[in-house]
């Protein structure tokens, strides 16, 4: 069983940055594939960007050239780097781990509860 905690979350301008950091618990997260995803107000939730256990990333479109994912490896943790923040990123984000080693945007075994990040105006 693996407990993911997100943390990170919060309040930013328009145009800010945000690093956003999930740990896991109870096993190390280096032989999952690690995803982020998030839930806008009135939304379903959507995928924004997933590791593989060998380090290949993917990002939907909407993110690309503005967030990273990265692993922490001393940390144990997984990273969400969200700069040049627009309004549209606002929702609550939640981290997924994938028992599949490979790179993927859906079959996601475990969640966290969720981080809320605001970008204001």
């Amino acid at each position: 069983q693996v407990q993911l905690v997100e943390s990170g979350g919060g309040l930013v301008q328009d145009g800010g940055s945000l690093r956003l950091s999930c740990a896991g618990s109870g096993r190390t997260l280096e032989t999952y594939s690690m995803g982020w995803f998030r839930q806008a107000p009135g939304k379903e939730r959507e995928f924004v960007a997933a590791i593989s256990a060998s380090g290949y990333t993917d990002y939907v479109d909407s993110v690309k050239g503005r967030f990273t994912i990265a692993r922490d490896s001393a940390k144990a943790t997984v990273l969400l780097q969200m700069n040049t923040m627009k309004l549209e990123d606002t929702g609550v984000y939640y981290c997924a781990a994938s028992s599949t080693p490979y790179i993927t945007r859906d079959g996601y075994d475990y969640w966290g509860q969720g981080t809320q990040v605001t970008v204001s105006s």
